[in-house]
């Protein structure tokens, strides 16, 4: 549906000229809304859904048009809300794992919503088998995030083959405290670890300019009988890690180097 702004109805009607710019400008307004094509999630037939690409990665199929990646965002968001924090914002009932029906989902997203009226069960599937970082799983109809709750779940996520060493991303002036006390998990239910240097420093970049980066010996904690969980691509899952399994990356670690020599480009 497209709705003129207020501006174009002001524009005088004094002669063919007028009327062409007006369709002219109409025009372009309405194509510069439509999503690329590039920031669209589609469905291709033999491969599945895939996002941010014209083609399917596979086989270059156009594939079918699912949703825009405009909508994908907003419904994330969402998502977060109720997967990780408060399902009870939408009266929604989450078990001891953290599953929820997607169709109960659904349903409470449409409830009064009519820009919503749009969502059906597949589209929440989309957007888990699209997600880069692995924070969605779908489980027949019951859907999850893996990682990130405020809320007390059981995990019942995969605890082999965990690398030998993780990393954790902290404000500089904790870091000595930290390796004194141990890391516990704050406000979230599950200390949070990363695979690599830079997936910590990336994830630590949203909270600290500059982020200290621990790293943790999982091999001993596995080997002293501490459960760690695989949750995401690169996050990683614990109750609590003792100081004795830490150690600070050294500032001139050379990946470390490297990731602060690229913010101090962007800044």
């Amino acid at each position: 549906n497209l709705q003129l702004r207020p501006s174009y109805l002001l524009v005088g009607l004094s002669g063919h000229n007028d009327c062409q710019k007006i369709i002219q400008l109409v025009t372009e307004g309405f194509m510069n809304n439509l999503p690329r094509r590039s920031n669209m999630i589609r469905e291709c037939s033999v491969h599945g859904y895939f996002s941010d690409d014209d083609l399917c990665p596979a086989c270059n199929a156009e594939g079918k048009f699912v949703m825009s990646t405009r909508e994908r965002d907003s419904m994330a968001r969402k998502l977060a809300l109720v997967l990780r924090h408060a399902p009870e914002k939408f009266d929604l009932e989450m078990d001891i794992n953290g599953w929820i029906d997607v169709r109960d989902i659904v349903r409470k997203f449409k409830d009064g919503r009519r820009r919503q009226h749009w969502l059906r069960p597949h589209h929440l599937s989309a957007i888990s088998e699209t997600d880069p970082k692995g924070r969605y799983e779908v489980r027949g109809n019951m859907m999850r995030v893996t990682y990130g709750h405020t809320v007390e779940i059981e995990l019942d996520l995969p605890s082999t083959d965990i690398p030998d060493s993780l990393y954790y991303p902290c404000d500089p002036e904790e870091s000595g405290n930290l390796l004194d006390v141990g890391i516990s998990p704050g406000d979230r239910s599950h200390v949070h670890l990363s695979a690599s240097i830079r997936a910590a420093a990336e994830a630590g970049r949203f909270h600290h300019k500059d982020p200290s980066i621990i790293e943790v010996d999982t091999a001993r904690m596995a080997a002293s009988g501490e459960t760690i969980w695989h949750a995401g691509v690169t996050v990683y899952l614990t109750d609590s890690v003792a100081g004795e399994y830490l150690s600070l990356v050294g500032s001139d670690d050379p990946e470390l180097s490297l990731l602060r020599e690229t913010w101090l480009e962007e800044e």
